[in-house]
This record gives structure tokens, sequence and C-alpha cells, in this order.
């Protein structure tokens, strides 16, 4: 029996999930956060496998005081010792060129995810503040790490390269990297075992921030986010796809410094920018009603995605299958179908009844005659990481 400790640690966050492994059964000990690590009103929560929950306010300066917090959670109800962790897994965003798949971490690895910390400025110092702090912690407890761009290195340079000089690839690395891998992967891994090898699929990962991937014979060959993540579909406060020369010309004629373009795009736009509405609950609960600005919203969001599944049937030569995920793909049954009937086109259809009653959990959402088979599939981010990790020790 196993215990491995995963976790996603943000600038002033930190998500974890301690599991019990035992052969192929991993079971959630525990799970939490803690949040506004460095900022005032810091807290740190916990949910123990019986349900029971506990919450502490306490000052958290820097991530090891947080993981402190953590660990005497974790010691207050899940283990009896810190011993009791055989490994920790990471989940880091930015992986580069450099790393293609999930990889111990030594030395010589810390240093190549905090260089690429030019490409993830927000999230790689952050996974390395993490690593070092487990291993203050912990001392030489095995630390693996696992990259939200790993699953997309697949990607042919005709997906991957931009219409830049060449040289800005080959000097500065500049290309589609694509995010979310970890979920693009677990979800390719699982549907392979549902519906076989060889398949054409598109995974439609719908959250504040989401991604689209297109995945044939379980790897990807497209993805919609590119050198940041902040390109690809509308999002919940990111843009998405935009002219390039817009944010040149906000600087331009309207006087925004470099740092003001960056929040507009990444904190102000997307379908709190097109709505007003920070939350797609609310646009959705405002679509319904008719809302204009939520009406336009919604289109525009829709419409996106749509265009981006056609794209990518296109390019995998047809579509076997349509996969929803993350928080908006598992939880909203409105979009999922707002997208599938104007997708009517590729013979798809929608099973009213089970996209509605099967809200979050999995369900196949599309008629049992539908040319491509669309289902409702909740990711595992969490579960992917401490799995790469158990394997790689």
């Amino acid at each position: 029996m196993e215990k491995v400790l995963v976790i996603n640690s943000g600038s002033s966050s930190l998500k974890y999930q301690l599991f019990n492994v035992e052969g192929d059964n991993y079971d959630v000990v525990a799970k939490g956060l803690a949040e506004r690590i460095g900022i005032d009103g810091s807290k740190v929560s916990i949910k123990y496998a019986d349900g029971e929950k506990k919450e502490i306010e306490k000052d958290l300066p820097n991530h090891e005081v947080a993981l402190r917090e953590v660990f005497n959670l974790l010691l207050n109800g899940a283990i009896s010792d810190l011993k009791e962790i055989s490994a920790v897994g990471h989940r880091v965003v930015h992986g580069g060129e450099i790393f293609k798949n999930s990889v111990l971490i030594d030395e010589k690895v810390l240093e190549q995810i905090a260089e690429l910390s030019s490409l993830a400025p927000l999230h790689n110092p952050a996974a390395v503040t993490g690593i070092k702090a487990i291993s203050s912690l912990l001392g030489n407890v095995p630390q693996v790490a696992v990259f939200d761009t790993a699953f997309h290195q697949t990607m042919p340079k005709e997906a991957f390269l931009y219409g830049l000089p060449l040289e800005q690839y080959e000097k500065h690395q500049i290309r589609r990297y694509g995010m979310h891998g970890t979920s693009h992967r677990y979800i390719a891994q699982e549907a392979e075992k549902l519906l076989g090898k060889g398949k054409k699929i598109v995974v439609c990962h719908l959250g504040n921030g989401a991604s689209l991937s297109a995945i044939k014979d379980g790897k990807c060959i497209d993805t919609s986010m590119g050198f940041t993540p902040l390109s690809g579909i509308v999002m919940g406060t990111r843009s998405g796809d935009i002219d390039a020369y817009i944010p040149l010309h906000l600087l331009k004629t309207q006087g925004l410094s470099v740092d003001e373009v960056n929040n507009l795009l990444n904190k102000k736009s997307g379908m709190y920018g097109l709505t007003g509405y920070p939350d797609m609950r609310e646009v959705e609960d405002t679509y319904v009603e008719g809302k204009g600005t939520s009406v336009v919203g919604m289109d525009v969001y829709v419409y996106n995605i749509v265009k981006y599944i056609g794209s990518y049937t296109f390019a995998l030569g047809g579509l076997d299958a349509l996969i929803f995920t993350a928080g908006i793909g598992e939880n909203s049954p409105l979009i999922r179908q707002l997208i599938m009937e104007r997708l009517a086109f590729l013979g798809i259809k929608v099973d009213m009844e089970a996209n509605k009653a099967r809200k979050g959990k999995f369900a196949e959402i599309s008629t049992a005659d539908s040319k491509v088979r669309c289902f409702c599939w909740p990711t595992d981010e969490e579960l992917m990481i401490a799995q790469d990790t158990l394997r790689l020790i």
C-alpha cells in the first residue's frame, strides 16, 4: 500500500489530494486548498474521505508554511506519520519542448522548470516553490513533475508553428504548446478503453479557462491554446483568439501600458467582458431569461467552440466522438445542447433526457442513431498525476 500526495501550486494558492493506493485502486484519503498565500486573509481547508471538513484561518506567508499547515491537517485524521507519504506528484504548467513526459525531479529538472518560467511566469515559479517546500519538509521523498504541455508534444510542425520568422521558434521557442494536457490525456486514455483504438476524438475541456484538442489514435494532433493559455476559444475572462494587432492598437491609441493590456485580455475580456457576468452560471441564467448581453455572449461562446470542432473534424479526417469535460463541460447541459445542436450537420443528435439527467456525471448524451457519439465525461487530473508519480517511482 502506497500513499501519494498530489500538489498543484499556484502563485498564491496550493491545491492538494492524498491518495491511498492499493493495486489498481486509487482512493482519495483527503483533499483541500491553501489560499491567499502571502496575502491577508489566508486560510487552509481539508475534506476527509468520510466527508468531514475543516477550515483554519491562519497567516500563510509562503508555500512552506502553507504546506506545514496542510500536513498538520493530514495528521489530524488522514495519516498518522508524514513518513507514510511515499511520493509527491506536482502539476507543472509548462514543460516547453524539453519535457514530453512526466519525470522524476532532480536538481537538473528543477533548474529546467525554473528556466521555463519565461514561458509561464505565473505558474512555473509557483511549481518550483512547491517542489522546494516539499524537499524542505519531507527530505528526500521522491517527487515527480507532470506537465500540462506534455500531451500536446505529439502535434506536427504544421499545427504548432506560427507564421513568424522561423528563428522565433528556433532561437526563442515561440510556438503553440497547448495547456490542460493532463486532462486531455486522461480523457483520451479513458475514451480508448470504451471506444477502442484508432478513433478520431475532439475533447472540449470547458472551464473558466478552456481548450479543445483533436486526438487521433490516442495522440494530440492539434489544440486550441497556443504559446500561452490566452489563445483559443472565448473563455471566462480571457479573450481567446484575436487579431494580433489589437494589443498594439490599444497601446498606441488608448495610452494603456503593457500590464494594463495584459490585464484587459486575461482578466476583463471573454464572457465577463461580453456579458458583465464573471460566472458562467450567471450567464446561463440571464441567457435563459433573454437578457441581451448574455444572449450575444452565449452566441459568441458557442460559435467559437463549434468553429474549432468543425476545423478539427477536417484535420482529423472525420469524427467518431465528441467529449465534454471540466467544470462547464461536465455541469452545463444547456451549453452542451447548444453546441451539439449547431453540429447537426455532422449527424449529431442530442439525447435530451440523458443530457439533462446526468449533470456532472459520465453519460453518453447523443442518441443511438447519432453518427457521432457524444459524452459528458468528468476529468481527473489529480488521478493522472498520482498514477504517473507511482509509475515513475
